[in-house]
């Protein structure tokens, strides 16, 4: 797993995280978005995978709830690499009674690091995080699969 993990890293670090991540609406159709995600092992489960920052409010939160799993699909050119597996939430909304809650802020910044992401002002960062109700998630790297 980790060989393969590392290919979807290289992809992910290509083109600023940038990864369509699906998941399964309740009538059995599919719901995609693109985010930044990166390589990140889960805090609380310590099992490898991916996550990303979401917009706490957003439809894809409620999908996570009720599905419990998703696909993160990262390309560049031809080649591609994705991440299917569990779901794992912890935010505002979502909170894990194994992770601390004052840990979130420094949380959110690590995934967003992890994506690639950047920023000039992290107090400011932390400060829309908390305003916009973010939320860490993280797919667990149940089967990797690629063309490569």
């Amino acid at each position: 797993m980790a060989a393969d993990l590392e290919l979807v890293r290289t992809l992910s670090l290509r083109e600023n995280g940038l990864a369509t991540v699906s998941t399964v609406r309740a009538d059995g159709t599919v719901h995609s978005s693109v985010v930044n995600a990166g390589v990140f092992e889960d805090p609380v489960t310590k099992a490898p995978g991916v996550a990303f920052v979401a917009m706490g409010g957003v439809k894809k939160l409620d999908l996570f709830r009720r599905a419990g799993h998703a696909t993160v699909t990262f390309r560049r050119g031809w080649e591609w690499a994705a991440v299917q597996g569990s779901t794992h939430l912890i935010g505002p909304d979502d909170p894990d009674p194994d992770f601390d809650a004052d840990g979130l802020p420094r949380l959110l910044r690590e995934v967003f690091i992890a994506a690639t992401g950047t920023h000039d002002d992290w107090d400011e960062y932390d400060r829309v995080m908390a305003a916009e109700r973010r939320v860490a998630v993280f797919v667990t790297a149940n089967r990797v699969s690629g063309n490569r």
